[in-house]
């Protein structure tokens, strides 16, 4: 846990007086090394790594746009309602790999994205978010938190498979 909190640590830093600033919607891509520490005993990156880095992007395109401005700064803090992988090919240890953040669209509460990872110009995995903000118990209204971090003419609906992919969640839940 030091070393997810060493990375956002850093993340925060970069992001605020190093790094120029990003659109929200813009697509983001940064390229990473499988480390010892990310890998399990076969030489490949764990599976539960995967969704470190998909928190890393995510939030690193918070700290550079002005999201942080419209939602943590104003007592609004980051949720993630569900995400999911697809894994096709493992990332092998010490080689470098890209991960790629695309926003796919937003609704009232929820924010799409989708993160790709690549080794060797090939796809590896592809994960799937829906993320909101929330404050006082209640979920924020995204186009409002989108509009006023300066993406007015670009905010587009989420892609039908996209919503499908999400849309049994709470069906799954509530009949546990």
């Amino acid at each position: 846990m030091i070393y997810y909190w060493l990375h956002m640590i850093y993340i925060f830093i970069g992001s605020r007086f190093f790094w120029k600033k990003v659109k929200p919607t813009s697509d983001l891509t940064r390229t990473r090394r499988v480390s010892i520490l990310d890998c399990e005993s076969f030489r490949f990156m764990a599976n539960s790594k995967y969704f470190y880095y998909m928190d890393l992007i995510r939030y690193e395109v918070v700290f550079r746009s002005k999201l942080n401005d419209n939602t943590v700064k104003k007592g609004m803090f980051g949720v993630l309602a569900s995400q999911k992988i697809i894994y096709k090919k493992p990332l092998k240890k010490w080689k470098k790999f890209n991960i790629t953040l695309k926003m796919d669209g937003s609704d009232e509460k929820w924010v799409y994205h989708k993160q790709i990872f690549e080794q060797n110009g090939e796809i590896c995995a592809i994960g799937f978010t829906k993320a909101g903000f929330w404050k006082n118990k209640k979920a924020q209204n995204m186009k409002e938190i989108m509009i006023n971090s300066g993406v007015e003419n670009e905010i587009k609906s989420p892609s039908i498979a996209i919503l499908n992919m999400f849309n049994s969640d709470y069906e799954i839940l509530k009949n546990q």
